[in-house]
């Protein structure tokens, strides 16, 4: 049963995404919806910020204004974070203000869409912080993503012009029109499952073994849902959507599992009704999941087998692998919520990914390290966009051909920026892992100096490399053995946060503003076929080469080696 519910979520994620991502398209070029009574509403939210949303921009007035509310955004949730003891509502529990370097590692993370937390939600966050600071930015940072999407659609169906449309509009549009009616959806759904949603503080009960507890509470269900379909991923409560208050039984799981995928699928889609090209969105979607059932099938069987040290200590394990595990989800949905939440940048977990068995582990990374299976919202078919390029260039080497783009050529520039952003994302990754383990090592007594690695061992090296993955992918789950809350890691994986999640905005925008330009060339029979099979086929090895060979050296030292020590 537990397979098929699996089999039954991923189906019906990719068949509801075929209509979301009609419409997507049909709210990127602006043409009439159901949804069209939110127009009241934008107009107001233009007016007020004034804001032009009809003024079209090139695509460094875009990426200015795409930085600078960012930044705007920034400020706001730095000067919530470090003022919460002096909330004057909606703080019924006295938290206290963070640290400044705990403070800005969540400022930062909440604004690139990341929500690695490094502080417990209930414990570290205020009402007035969980709602007006980090739930606003869940709402407008995978905004900002969706908006960055429409841009480089624009800009691919651009015939020879500069314009790329309106960031700020298609921001808020993004917001209003597509997270805003789905969350409230989904927020209706985890509401009638008993997620709560209120503004009274933790409550003292006794439980049947007797022990008096404090069980805090919230408005949990409102940022459980925009956390889920913004791929944000950062919880409510510290345990995330192991906690029953977040994901209370098996309707709330296959929800938010489904959540995770949804918006990310139907982008994709999107691009296929945007462009008219709908079998190249259809040769997208096979290559991401290929790439993501490669990394689901194998994990499924290792939680599945159990654990190898367990097995040995003449202990039978019927269900599988259950250390770090909710007993009502078992291995197989744990499984499957684990590969979906890391091949997109969402984060959110329903069991502890640090208890997986180690190979396990290295899927998980994978995932995140090839960054380009479905991925987050907006961004994730950005990060695919990178990999085309690529793929292009090569292709048209193989056959001797200037490479071209839909219509138009790929030149040195653009093939320069796309390797520059693809080389990026390792080298965030292993730099700052090869960083994190020189600082460890060079303490006269690592563990009671630094206090944040327990596992010395290939297990400790996962841990670290897990975090710079996390965040350098903006994904925002960890390997919690990490001990994660100190000013190193707080500003280390704070700026592995902002360079992985700009520069690989930055760079497709500028390409796709270049190829906007250019003259179009009708195509031909020499030219490359970009939905065929044969380019799916191309794309998925240029992935596999020029992203996972560059971590398989990182994987042996960590996950590997603990693997084949077992």
């Amino acid at each position: 049963m537990e397979f098929l519910y699996s089999a039954i979520i991923i189906l019906v994620t990719i068949l509801l995404a075929v209509p979301l991502g009609r419409y997507v398209s049909k709210v990127f070029k602006g043409e009439k919806t159901l949804l069209d009574f939110f127009e009241p509403i934008e107009k107001l939210i233009f007016k007020v910020s004034g804001v032009n949303p009809l003024s079209e921009m090139d695509w460094k007035q875009n990426l200015k204004a795409l930085l600078t509310i960012n930044l705007v955004w920034f400020i706001w949730i730095m000067f919530v974070l470090l003022t919460q003891t002096w909330h004057p509502f909606w703080n019924p529990d006295n938290i206290l203000s963070m640290e400044p370097t705990q403070a800005f590692n969540t400022a930062v993370s909440f604004v690139t869409n990341t929500n690695l937390q490094h502080y417990s939600g209930e414990t570290g966050a205020s009402y007035f912080t969980q709602l007006l600071a980090l739930a606003f930015l869940q709402f407008v940072s995978a905004g900002t993503g969706i908006a960055a999407l429409a841009l480089l659609f624009k800009g691919l169906a651009n015939k020879s012009t500069r314009n790329l449309g309106n960031f700020y509009y298609h921001l808020v549009r993004a917001c209003t029109r597509i997270l805003l009616p789905l969350s409230i959806v989904l927020a209706v759904v985890l509401l009638l499952n008993q997620t709560p949603m209120t503004f009274k503080g933790s409550e003292t009960i006794v439980t049947l073994q007797g022990d008096t507890v404090s069980v805090a509470r919230g408005p949990v269900a409102a940022m459980v849902a925009i956390k889920q379909l913004g791929t944000n991923g950062g919880g409510f409560f510290g345990p995330n959507s192991t906690h029953p208050f977040e994901n209370p039984n098996g309707i709330t799981n296959a929800a938010e599992n489904a959540a995770i995928l949804l918006i990310p699928i139907a982008m994709v889609f999107a691009l296929g009704y945007y462009l008219n090209r709908k079998k190249l969105s259809y040769i997208i979607i096979a290559v991401m999941t290929a790439g993501y059932l490669m990394l689901l099938i194998p994990t499924i069987v290792q939680e599945t087998g159990g654990n190898p040290k367990i097995t040995q200590m003449g202990i039978t394990q019927p269900q599988g692998s259950m250390e770090g595990k909710e007993a009502g989800f078992g291995p197989v949905l744990s499984a499957l919520w684990s590969i979906s939440t890391t091949v997109t940048s969402n984060g959110s977990v329903n069991s502890m990914h640090d208890s997986f068995t180690a190979l396990s582990g290295a899927f998980q990374m994978m995932g995140m390290q090839l960054n380009a299976f479905y991925g987050g919202v907006g961004v994730g078919f950005i990060n695919m966009f990178i990999f085309m390029i690529i793929a292009v260039f090569i292709s048209g080497l193989m056959v001797g051909r200037t490479p071209e783009f839909l219509g138009k050529k790929i030149e040195v520039r653009e093939v320069k920026i796309a390797i520059l952003v693809a080389l990026l994302h390792p080298l965030l990754i292993l730099g700052g892992t090869a960083l994190a383990s020189h600082t460890w090592m060079i303490t006269e007594n690592p563990g009671e100096v630094l206090k944040w690695l327990n596992n010395p061992g290939f297990h400790g090296f996962s841990e670290m490399l897990y975090e710079f993955t996390s965040a350098a992918a903006n994904n925002g789950s960890g390997f919690e053995g990490l001990g994660d809350n100190t000013p190193f890691w707080n500003i280390s994986a704070g700026i592995a946060m902002l360079l992985g999640r700009y520069i690989p905005i930055i760079g497709p925008i500028m390409i796709a503003g270049l190829l906007s330009q250019k003259k179009y060339i009708p195509e031909s029979a020499g030219t490359l076929k970009l939905d065929s099979g044969m380019f799916g086929v191309m794309l998925f090895a240029v992935i596999l080469i020029v992203g996972a060979l560059l971590f398989i050296p990182a994987l042996v030292l960590g996950p590997v080696s603990e693997y084949l020590t077992i």
